[in-house]
């Protein structure tokens, strides 16, 4: 096959002396046995997403390997040492259990140490919310977690955090960006200084902990606490090292791990996808929860920032909550103990993102405090924390399985998460009730909310192009009506512009540039299209709702909604 001169000359440079013997025999081996794989390889390189950077690991520009995150940590060192000149800089590495982590976060401290840098490098791995937690504690300058989240098992990742815990913003990251670029790879400093390496483990364990317990815990007695009967699968993942004695400091006595998972594993042996998104990861949970008959099943990603909750039904047969549902489960509940707790007074704000439930919205109205949405992501929820000090962050969450419990974590947080569902579900126990009513009576109170989530995955060079090219269609021939129902309104957030078509006005958007283009329908109903900025996907998210006036209309509204959802999915042919 014919492969550009641009691709050519990268793969050249990369058989030069700068890289190790190792990595310019297996280029060599791909330029003879799998030409494809080396264009994949080399033909751009790994680029900044919503997470950081994912990629698969492998020799090339476009895989995760010692150079691609050596360049990064070194143009990173560079910039920490311009952006705080006399300051003693401190990182923070932490990492999961995929394949490699190990060694390339120890790569990482290398680099940060020959530039001088201080670096405290977890022992072991643990969760990426511990990662933010310990920048603050330590004080650090910055942190990485070498993680690709639910990513497959031959996939690994690198976010960098900031000083305020939250990871890379605007105009940080652009600015990073453009100093990793103009490197080149034989100026990255691989010769470690160990000592300026220091382990961490458990005194950071400890604080973290304790934090938790308090950020997440709020008035439920020791007696619920000990009688919730809890189901809990770390997937082969990291939260393992924290979640079980996080439980037991705060009283929670009956939890019951699913054994085959609990061993941490990068290869994820026991799932299709160490997602907990994908109904299929909680399995085995949900099989564990109805023989020792739990009350309510958490299943966690490798990083431990997104968790899965399932829920026994007024039938008392488990179901899975999705991250909408959750999402507004846990918020509901923070503001009702921030209200009886006289701490409201319209300086509180929630926060949410543009692809989520606007449920979040009615919830925001219901208590008198704000609801901040922004884009895809929770370092744009970490944001407005750091951007609007007057406000207390309460809590806040998005549609794909994530929250965040107050503000001493900026990202993210499976751990603090978990047990502020089990604070509900003992509370609720407790009163004869269940977290499955606590939501019914939600959707009488505030409407019926139906999320819905479509991913195609389109791989490689071809995917990217396809994935551009259904955008393009969107935009340039928008559509108009859906379902019977006109479209009143269009954000383009990659343009920064909104059309409101029912007083034909246009709008500025106030939230940075994103590849996402969102409709309004006159019937309430939103739909979402925006490319993964973590994945070779395209996503389509769908809100439909209705107002009902008592529990027993759930079944109706359910299926008219579904309908609804589906004949959305048919007209825009997604099936």
């Amino acid at each position: 096959m014919h492969i550009e001169q641009s691709i050519l000359d990268k793969v050249n440079e990369w058989l030069t002396p700068i890289f190790d013997s190792k990595t310019q025999d297996e280029i060599k081996e791909m330029m003879t046995s799998s030409p494809k794989d080396l264009e994949e390889s080399f033909y751009k390189n790994l680029e900044f997403g919503t997470g950081g950077m994912r990629g698969i690991m492998g020799v090339g520009t476009n895989r995760i390997n010692k150079y691609t995150l050596g360049k990064n940590t070194q143009g990173l060192s560079d910039y920490l040492k311009k952006s705080f000149p006399n300051e003693n800089l401190k990182v923070v590495i932490a990492y999961d259990c995929r394949h490699n982590s190990d060694t390339l976060a120890k790569v990482v401290a290398d680099v940060f140490s020959a530039n001088g840098i201080k670096v405290y490098l977890f022992s072991e791995m643990r969760p990426t919310p511990e990662l933010s937690f310990a920048l603050k504690y330590l004080n650090c300058h910055a942190g990485i977690v070498l993680t690709a989240s639910h990513n497959p098992p031959e996939y690994n990742g690198y976010k960098v955090y900031w000083q305020d815990g939250g990871q890379l913003v605007p105009p940080q990251d652009g600015e990073i960006i453009e100093v990793i670029e103009a490197l080149n790879y034989n100026e990255i400093k691989f010769d470690a200084n160990e000592n300026l390496i220091e382990y961490i483990d458990n005194a950071v364990d400890e604080a973290f902990a304790k934090s938790t317990v308090e950020n997440a815990s709020f008035n439920t007695s020791d007696n619920a606490r000990r009688n919730l009967k809890i189901c809990y699968t770390s997937l082969h993942g990291t939260s393992i090292k924290i979640v079980p004695s996080v439980l037991e400091k705060a009283g929670y006595t009956d939890v019951n791990i699913v054994p085959e998972q609990a061993i941490p594993d990068g290869n994820f042996p026991t799932v299709l996808s160490p997602n907990p998104e994908e109904p299929e990861a909680l399995t085995m949970a949900l099989a564990l929860a109805d023989k020792i008959k739990a009350d309510i099943v958490f299943g966690t990603d490798p990083d431990s920032d997104r968790l899965g909750v399932a829920v026994r039904n007024n039938e008392g047969k488990m179901i899975l909550l999705n991250g909408n549902q959750t999402m507004v489960v846990m918020t509901h509940f923070l503001l009702e103990q921030w209200k009886k707790s006289g701490k409201i007074d319209g300086k509180q704000f929630i926060g949410s993102t543009i692809v989520s439930t606007p449920m979040m919205l009615e919830l925001a109205s219901a208590y008198d405090v704000e609801c901040k949405v922004g884009l895809t992501g929770f370092k744009w929820i970490a944001k407005f924390i750091k951007d609007f000090p007057e406000l207390k962050f309460i809590g806040g969450g998005e549609e794909s399985f994530g929250f965040m419990v107050g503000d001493a974590v900026r990202d993210k947080d499976a751990v603090g998460a978990i047990l502020l569902m089990c604070e509900i579900a003992a509370q609720a126990k407790e009163k004869g009730s269940s977290v499955f009513e606590y939501l019914q009576k939600m959707f009488v109170n505030f409407g019926y909310y139906k999320e819905h989530l479509i991913s195609l995955t389109k791989k490689g060079i071809k995917g990217a192009d396809e994935i551009k090219q259904m955008m393009v269609e969107l935009r340039e021939n928008p559509l108009s009506e859906i379902n019977g129902k006109r479209v009143v309104c269009v954000e383009d957030y990659q343009a920064s512009t909104g059309k409101d078509f029912m007083n034909n006005e246009t709008f500025k958007l106030t939230v940075p540039k994103s590849n996402v283009l969102i409709y309004y329908l006159e019937d309430g109903s939103k739909i979402c299209a925006r490319p993964s900025g973590t994945e070779p996907k395209i996503k389509f998210y769908f809100s439909v709702n209705i107002q009902i006036n008592s529990v027993e209309e759930i079944p109706a509204a359910e299926t008219l909604l579904n309908s609804k959802i589906e004949t959305i999915i048919a007209e825009m042919e997604l099936n």
